[in-house]
């Protein structure tokens, strides 16, 4: 009879412990999803920024959104350039206040069209007197690659 009870009791502990799991429970972000992730259209970053005053916190989310965005660029296109963020698009911003602890959180979300980031990115090529002209060439023939598969990928959008 304890046995044929001790199962069930059992089943029940294991189940309520994995409802939260041993992290914690499981928070759903603003900004989180497909919808906020990069493809092969946009670049997209997300950031999160916490401060008792609200413009801090807003631009602690704008500076770790924009970061992510830059961290992706420099990623995709494999080669050393000190570029700036073009076209650089707000696609949400979300502020919270805790009462409790006094604090504001701010959630934004930035995007990016990958063709028009790789358009400005050799153009920024073309007159940057810091390259010579073996690695302008290399340079732009990578931009040309990644600007025709953005291209492909918004005609492909666009259907």
């Amino acid at each position: 009879m304890k046995s044929t009870l001790l199962l069930p009791v059992a089943i029940l502990m294991l189940a309520a412990a994995c409802t939260s799991g041993i992290l914690g429970k499981k928070v759903k972000e603003p900004f989180t999803g497909r919808a906020y992730e990069s493809n092969n259209r946009f670049f997209r970053g997300t950031g999160k920024g916490e401060s008792s005053q609200d413009n801090i916190a807003r631009g602690k989310a704008d500076i770790e959104a924009k970061a992510q965005l830059a961290s992706q660029v420099q990623t995709n296109v494999k080669e050393v350039m000190n570029t700036q963020l073009a076209d650089v698009r707000k696609i949400g911003e979300e502020k919270y206040y805790n009462e409790k602890e006094k604090k504001y959180t701010v959630f934004m979300a930035y995007e990016i069209k990958k063709n028009a980031m790789f358009r400005f990115m050799k153009k920024q090529a073309k007159v940057d007197t810091k390259i010579n002209d073996k690695q302008r060439e290399a340079i732009e023939k990578i931009l040309d690659e990644q600007i025709a598969a953005a291209d492909a990928a918004d005609k492909e959008g666009d259907n």
